[in-house]
């Protein structure tokens, strides 16, 4: 109880110091035994409000106004076939003829954000991926049916196409390459299905990479509260600008410890002209050639004073690159005068450039710092483009395949350097999805020949025979496979 008791006046001076030692300018050591002892004799403390009345009423408020229109929410939906507990058992087969259950309806929910008074909306793809219906709602209660026009899984990011007879609420789409850590931004989405909400923080970190929810690596970090339902919301700073897609929080309670990421939306930005150009995947400026991370093993390999930047792992024959001088083992440091502190930052940088343009590039080559112009192309096309579908009765039946270019490579996301005839679809429920194909599968080798062409596997494939022995990379692992069909 003595413990409690004495806590209370210590307390009540330890809040009471702060304001009596800014009035005085300090506090003397009589003064502090006085107050110590519980003298009243101390001058009376003159408390104030903190910020004044003036501070005290300022408010995000306007700037939620004017922005929070434009934060719609997303709705998919997709049908989902439910296997019966039934399936396979004879008995039931026999007299029922084989399990029947309606698939379930599976549906997601998400945010996305009104960039263009005719209806265009960005969202995170993963909130409509391989949805069979879309819808959009607006903050003003309206409902739409929507088009996906473009979707990219590496960026994560798709956009979506609304009609009406009247011009939506827009966000304009700001530079996220101004932003600087500590400056304030807006969360607004509707996280958990609650209704839209706004929250307040700031930008915590810039150029995260590796936070495991896509292939692109070059996030804001923000404080601002982000939960599930929040994704494809808006990030905006006191401008009133969109400077982020929020996309992803890290928790392990599945709620927000102040730890969220957000696509920058100069990426965005570059996106939404791919869409409005007609493109139905993002089309990324082409240079001819892959890169790597510089550890600190390679970074003192080669002279370097600490690792940092995009090693040149290859180097196309003939591409931009090559013409521009680069070669493998020099180290891309700088981008437009940006610097270029690991490999996703290249990648980010490049990806936000028009096709057609060109880039100046920094570049640490045997020991010395040189600068090279670089033209950024269309990945071409190869010697064909045509896509084949292939039918009959073989373990390929139901698939469709193109020979790899760098144009399907980029399409596909294929790694670097891939070459042979590439599956890009496979239909629900044929031979191909039962035997387990997927796009991206590169088939390398089909009953002993070698592939080369679309032309010769649909060859091969309508030959009458039971065995069947083929060769596929996935994803750089090599699967082979001998069956009778």
């Amino acid at each position: 109880m003595k413990l409690r008791r004495l806590a209370a006046p210590i307390f009540a001076l330890a809040l009471a110091l702060p304001a009596f030692a800014q009035e005085s300018g300090g506090l003397s050591q009589a003064v502090l035994n006085e107050l110590l002892r519980g003298s009243t004799d101390a001058a009376p403390i003159d408390r104030k409000i903190p910020f004044g009345r003036a501070e005290m009423e300022l408010s995000f408020a306007p700037l939620v106004k004017e922005t929070a229109p434009a934060v719609v929410n997303v709705y998919a939906s997709a049908k989902v076939a439910v296997r019966s507990p039934f399936a396979g058992d004879p008995f039931f087969e026999q007299f029922f003829g084989g399990p029947r259950m309606a698939p379930r309806l599976q549906s997601s929910l998400g945010s996305g954000v009104l960039v263009d008074a005719s209806g265009i909306v960005i969202t995170n793809n993963h909130v409509i991926d391989g949805a069979d219906e879309v819808k959009i709602a607006t903050s003003d209660g309206r409902e739409f049916e929507s088009k996906i026009l473009l979707k990219d899984q590496s960026l994560d990011l798709a956009v979506l196409k609304i009609q009406s007879n009247d011009p939506f609420p827009v966000v304009k789409i700001g530079d996220s390459d101004a932003l600087e850590v500590g400056d304030l931004v807006l969360a607004i989405g509707n996280p958990f299905g609650v209704g839209q909400t706004t929250t307040s923080g700031i930008v915590s970190a810039l150029a995260r990479t590796h936070i495991g929810v896509a292939d692109f690596g070059f996030f804001i970090q923000t404080d601002a509260a982000i939960n599930p339902g929040n994704s494809g919301g808006a990030l905006i700073n006191m401008r009133g600008e969109l400077v982020g897609i929020n996309t992803a929080i890290y928790s392990r309670s599945g709620g927000s410890i102040g730890i969220g990421f957000a696509i920058p939306s100069n990426i965005v930005h570059a996106v939404l002209a791919s869409a409005q150009a007609g493109n139905d995947f993002f089309e990324r400026p082409y240079i001819g050639a892959s890169f790597d991370e510089v550890t600190a093993q390679i970074a003192e390999a080669l002279g370097m004073g600490r690792p940092a930047g995009a090693l040149v792992a290859a180097v196309d024959e003939g591409g931009p690159a090559a013409k521009a001088g680069l070669r493998p083992g020099d180290v891309v440091t700088a981008m437009n005068g940006a610097a270029i502190e690991h490999v996703d930052a290249l990648g980010y940088r490049l990806a936000t450039q028009q096709i057609g343009a060109t880039a100046t590039l920094s570049v640490f080559s045997q020991g010395e710092e040189r600068t090279v112009e670089i033209a950024l192309a269309r990945a071409p096309e190869g010697s064909s483009s045509a896509e084949v579908r292939i039918d009959g009765d073989s373990p390929f039946a139901g698939a469709t395949v193109a020979q790899v270019s760098p144009r399907l490579a980029q399409k596909l996301r294929l790694r670097s350097g891939a070459r042979g005839v590439a599956i890009v679809n496979v239909a629900p429920n044929s031979p191909a999805a039962g035997i387990g194909f997927m796009p991206r599968d590169i088939v390398l080798e089909l009953n002993g020949e070698e592939i080369s062409t679309p032309e010769q596997l649909q060859k091969l494939a309508s030959e009458k025979t039971r065995s069947w022995r083929f060769t596929v990379d996935r994803d750089g692992q090599i699967l082979r496979q001998f069956l009778r069909f």
